[in-house]
């Protein structure tokens, strides 16, 4: 029987989470995991390596890569290695942008090495392969797009002097932590060139995984792309949705069923054929139903949350709960 091939889209913690989940699923299932991921970043490590040497943004690329590293004790240490942030020099708090006088301060060892590796060998796509192996990666880290791009939003009430005031907020990290409400997303190239290996593997997916994570500057992005929006709408795959647990302060007010309106909004054409959800987090199952059913959805609750009261999604958690949808149809 051949791999179901699943390709999990997003960035930072929530497509690590979702991707330790199918790793969860391996001994119930064999599956060929793809993760592609957004290339918007412009905070912390990888924002300076970006604003000082250009390319990819690695951080969300390298947090993927250590998602699906191997279980060999030498992976193990070597994803170790890449999850290592240098310390300012002298043992003092290093933050997020590090010093001046110390130029590795703040950077995580993987960041540098995936920097390093597409200086060397000339072609991210190449670059995150040979990172996956040094990894014993258990599935590929594709990013959305070759060249990387900028998030810009519409905020109504960015500044909270002037509430009702529209303005336009720039950057994936500035858009992250807005106090405001987000209108309206778009990119910087506004219809940047799709990743070619991305493309092909939403093409051969048999499920195509969104969410959890960041809505506006991790999930939607991909529907941005005109190349891979394109593809994700004639993929003959099925369609999961990952619900987040709570609301992060760039949805702050925007509901679940709101969560899943923005789906539509940004990529009309997109069907969905199952949305997850946590029990405990759906607080209107009716809504959420309904808006489910817009997209032509079923939703499956489940409980994949950690148990320690934290809004954290559980990695054995939920890949116990993706084992009977992913495998549904085998």
């Amino acid at each position: 029987m051949t791999p179901t091939r699943v390709v999990a889209f997003g960035g930072g913690h929530g497509l690590s989470a979702s991707l330790r989940a199918l790793r969860h699923c391996v001994p119930g299932l064999d599956l060929d995991i793809t993760a592609v991921v957004t290339v918007g970043d412009d905070g912390g490590s990888s924002g300076r390596l970006r604003a000082e040497r250009g390319g990819l943004p690695p951080g969300d690329l390298r947090q993927a890569l250590v998602a699906l590293a191997g279980d060999h004790p030498a992976t193990r240490r070597s994803a170790a290695l890449f999850q290592h942030r240098f310390a300012a020099a002298g043992g003092g708090a290093a933050g997020g942008d590090g010093g001046a006088a110390d130029s590795l301060a703040g950077h995580a060892v993987g960041n540098l090495m995936l920097h390093g590796l597409t200086e060397l060998l000339g072609d991210p796509v190449v670059a995150l392969d040979h990172a996956g192996a040094m990894l014993g990666a258990v599935g590929r880290v594709l990013p959305m797009s070759r060249q990387p791009v900028g998030i810009e939003a519409r905020v109504r009430g960015a500044d909270p002097d002037r509430p009702d005031e529209v303005r336009t907020v720039r950057g994936q990290h500035q858009v992250a932590v807005t106090s405001g409400t987000v209108e309206s997303l778009r990119l910087t190239p506004a219809a940047p060139a799709a990743c070619a290996e991305a493309v092909a593997a939403v093409g051969a997916a048999d499920w195509l995984i969104f969410g959890p994570g960041s809505w506006y500057t991790s999930v939607l992005p991909h529907l941005l792309v005109p190349g891979l929006a394109d593809a994700i709408v004639s993929s003959p795959a099925r369609r999961l949705v990952t619900l987040n647990l709570v609301a992060e302060k760039e949805t702050l007010g925007l509901s679940l069923p709101d969560h899943l309106d923005t789906l539509r909004r940004y990529l009309p054409e997109l069907k969905v054929d199952m949305v997850l959800a946590d029990s405990k987090a759906v607080a209107d199952p009716v809504a959420v139903e309904r808006a489910a059913e817009s997209l032509g959805a079923r939703l499956v609750l489940a409980p994949v949350a950690v148990t320690d009261g934290t809004p954290r999604h559980d990695p054995a958690a939920l890949g116990a709960a993706l084992v009977p949808v992913l495998g549904a149809d085998r």
